[in-house]
């Protein structure tokens, strides 16, 4: 008996050290992030060029993400809920709550507007949600896990009624200006989501308790300097910019690169592992932190209509400083999005995601990647690895200088804004 005793204990040693040896895995939390992201994106081609599907994209994500912590949390415990808490047994199946959270906000939440998802993306959700049933046994967990699961997102869906998403028209768009520094459209196309300005916080009280500082005047050296750096290194043709520059601006500038962040928040949450709920809290902290920044980094640009460097370098000679010197021809390597040009809205987000990861792990260094979308000279996408949160973060700032459509004053100032909203939302919220 005691042999017998003394084998188990080895056995359950053994299996112990295979689970820290073995490589994290995804689950269901990651498993629809993925499924969510993909039906959020905008397709190709079916928007203005640069238009800001990634930030609405990333606005919704937040409701998935919160709906999905309210369903895994009332069946686990162990922290407050973000709008509800439906009752559930401890028994109940995590895995079809989360995917029933997922399914019923993507499906009911109303997260693309009054025209919903095209056909064929319905048919991808609900072909995921069936997946995700069928290696579930059937039984009372199963179905209280789903019960649960949609009972929270109808919470988060009810809670969010309202909150300035898809207003009627005539809704607002960033008005044009003339003048130098004043902010003009550069492919003819004004953000048709600039109303995001206007939408209700996700964990913060107030969208006004942050802001930017704002640009540099254009008299002075600090801007002179911004504009000959990305002068220089921003332009298509004729860059000082060396070849891993120019990768990363395209890594960042090529495809939507809020998807590209969810790919490195996945991979984050594979490696570093962690449970089912683990996961929940860290995915709906890390969106409602990057919704609250989005919001808060457009109402910033609303209130500063700074023009981009493509506006400004090509009327140079008109702004007033004897240190610019315009030139009427020159083009972005990327081509700029349709609104204004300070703060930045990718470094904002990218840095609001990085604080909040770095604050649920309690450290910095992790080895992660992330993934872009596919492209026709890409079919599986671009691949880039980093060392450590902050890396990511300040490849972003980086890499949009060195795409030509930001001066880096805006990038340096959104990364310390979205790590200020993180670092409030990571502690007033899911604790």
């Amino acid at each position: 008996m005691r042999n017998r005793a003394r084998r188990a204990l080895a056995a359950l040693i053994l299996l112990a050290a295979l689970a820290i040896a073995s490589p994290a895995r995804a689950d269901v939390v990651t498993d629809w992030n993925a499924v969510a992201a993909s039906a959020l994106a905008a397709p190709a081609g079916a928007s203005p060029p640069g238009a800001n599907q990634g930030a609405l994209g990333a606005v919704s994500l937040a409701m998935v993400h919160g709906a999905v912590y309210d369903a895994v949390n009332a069946i686990a415990g162990g922290h407050e809920p973000y709008v509800s808490s439906p009752v559930a047994e401890p028994s109940y199946s995590q895995e079809a709550a989360v995917a029933a959270a997922a399914r019923h906000m993507l499906i009911n939440g109303g997260l693309t507007g009054p025209a919903g998802f095209a056909p064929a993306r319905i048919t991808a959700i609900e072909t995921a949600y069936m997946n995700t049933l069928a290696g579930i046994p059937a039984g009372p967990d199963r179905e209280g896990g789903i019960a649960t699961g949609v009972a929270a997102a109808t919470a988060v869906i009810a809670a969010r009624a309202g909150d300035g998403r898809f207003p009627a028209a005539p809704f607002y768009t960033f008005p044009v200006g003339a003048l130098p520094g004043e902010w003009r459209p550069t492919s003819g196309v004004n953000d048709p989501f600039a109303w995001l300005k206007d939408v209700a916080p996700f964990v913060l009280p107030d969208t006004d308790l942050f802001r930017a500082r704002k640009p540099n005047a254009l008299h002075t050296k600090a801007y002179a300097d911004d504009y000959n750096e990305v002068k220089a290194i921003g332009r298509a043709t004729g860059s000082t910019r060396t070849q891993p520059q120019t990768d990363a601006a395209n890594y960042w500038g090529l495809t939507n690169p809020t998807a590209t962040i969810a790919s490195a928040l996945r991979s984050i949450a594979t490696t570093q592992g962690g449970t089912v709920a683990d996961h929940a809290r860290l995915f709906a902290s890390t969106y409602t932190n990057i919704a609250d920044a989005i919001i808060v980094t457009w109402r910033d640009k609303a209130r500063y209509l700074f023009w981009r460097p493509i506006t400004a370098i090509q009327q140079g000679d008109a702004d007033g400083n004897p240190a610019t010197e315009g030139e009427p021809g020159w083009t972005s390597l990327i081509a700029a999005p349709p609104y204004p040009d300070h703060p930045s809205g990718l470094s904002t987000v990218g840095c609001s995601a990085m604080e909040s990861v770095r604050y649920f792990y309690g450290r910095d260094e992790a080895t992660f990647s992330g993934t872009t979308l596919p492209t026709a000279a890409a079919p599986n996408g671009v691949t880039r690895a980093f060392t450590s949160f902050s890396q990511l973060c300040d490849d972003i700032v980086d890499a949009r200088v060195w795409s030509g459509i930001h001066f880096r004053f805006a990038d340096t100032e959104s990364a310390k804004l979205g790590s200020r909203v993180a670092h409030w939302g990571n502690r007033h919220a899911f604790r």
